[in-house]
């Protein structure tokens, strides 16, 4: 039980950290956690250890090299699960396809497919940050609905995203973007399969 709950407290702390911009002191992870600076101070030794944590030269505690090592491993294996569903939706609608995913209060792109079928198509890297509010995508995930935008992120550019709903801990959705606009009802459902077709292939 001793164990499960220092595993408990070690994770919250890593979340807490990696989600606040300029990173946490002992105090403030202490009293957000809910736990004595000792706690803190004995997790951040072995998480410092691991390269999880680092702590900067003003005492705050930063994301380690460790994490963004990690992060790095796992956005190619959600590419990988979701690269044939993204490719069929694409060629059916004629559209660059993407899986976003929420980091923090921004939409990142770890996954882009663009259509063999058409001459112009809508260029959207792989890596790409917005805040959520903004674009289709990242409403996806906030609303957990079928959200549509136009010119948002790119001026003309019309976009369609579902939700990717049942997977533990990744909050994440499936989109098209095209120069032109698009059928919501029709594209709509493509879009909904795809995403659920790749929360089974990552649940």
């Amino acid at each position: 039980m001793d164990t499960a709950q220092t595993l408990d407290r070690g994770l919250r702390l890593l979340t807490l950290v990696a989600e606040t911009p300029g990173g946490l002191t002992v105090t403030e992870a202490s009293q957000r956690l809910g736990v004595g600076r000792a706690v803190i101070y004995r997790l951040t030794a072995t998480l410092v250890e691991h390269a999880m944590l680092r702590r900067a030269d003003n005492g705050r505690l930063l994301v380690g090299v460790g994490l963004v090592h990690l992060a790095r491993r796992a956005q190619p294996l959600l590419a990988d699960a979701a690269l044939p569903a993204l490719r069929r939706l694409a060629e059916q609608v004629g559209a660059t396809a993407h899986l976003t995913v929420a980091d923090g209060a921004e939409a990142v792109a770890v996954a882009v497919v663009e259509p063999t079928s058409t001459v112009f198509h809508v260029a959207y890297r792989s890596g790409s940050r917005h805040q959520l509010e903004r674009g289709a995508a990242g409403r996806a995930i906030l609303t957990g609905e079928l959200c549509t935008s136009l010119g948002e992120l790119q001026d003309g550019a019309f976009g369609i995203a579902a939700p990717v709903l049942g997977v533990a801990g990744m909050a994440a959705s499936v989109g098209v973007v095209s120069l032109t606009p698009l059928d919501v009802n029709q594209v709509g459902k493509l879009v909904t399969a795809a995403a659920t077709a790749i929360g089974t292939a990552l649940a």
